[in-house]
């Protein structure tokens, strides 16, 4: 299972290329992808979006809330911020549904690698040689 971020979700239904937009298709294709809880918010809040879309974001699988949850991902955004790093708090939950379930993230935002740094979230990084 691989967990699909809002930017490169975008990514993948404007057509745009690039690994991150790959992996999507793949993860899709074979049923491998999974969303953290916020993602499928964000998706959900774009009001242009077509009833297929729509069923597409809402029938895929989503990453359950663990107990303590919301105190990790305080805890975890603290020290990225500590770090003197960006740190969203829509990234945050992202990142600690991610890391609770021991999860690569795909995305194209570059400020997911704080949370890397921070707490070793797994980033997609492409093909692997």
């Amino acid at each position: 299972m691989i967990a699909i971020d809002t930017s490169s979700f975008i990514a993948y239904l404007s057509g745009a290329a690039g690994v991150d937009v790959d992996a999507v298709g793949l993860a899709l294709a074979h049923r491998q992808a999974v969303l953290p809880p916020v993602v499928l918010s964000e998706l959900l809040s774009d009001s242009t979006l077509s009833p297929e879309v729509r069923a597409l974001f809402v029938g895929l699988p989503m990453l359950p809330v663990s107990e303590g949850y919301w105190e990790r991902a305080g805890l975890l955004r603290a020290r990225v911020l500590t770090r003197g790093r960006m740190a969203r708090l829509a990234d945050s939950l992202i990142a600690q549904s991610c890391l609770d379930h021991e999860i690569e993230l795909v995305t194209r935002d570059t400020d997911f690698r704080h949370f890397a740094g921070a707490a070793g979230l797994p980033l997609f990084a492409g093909p692997r040689r």
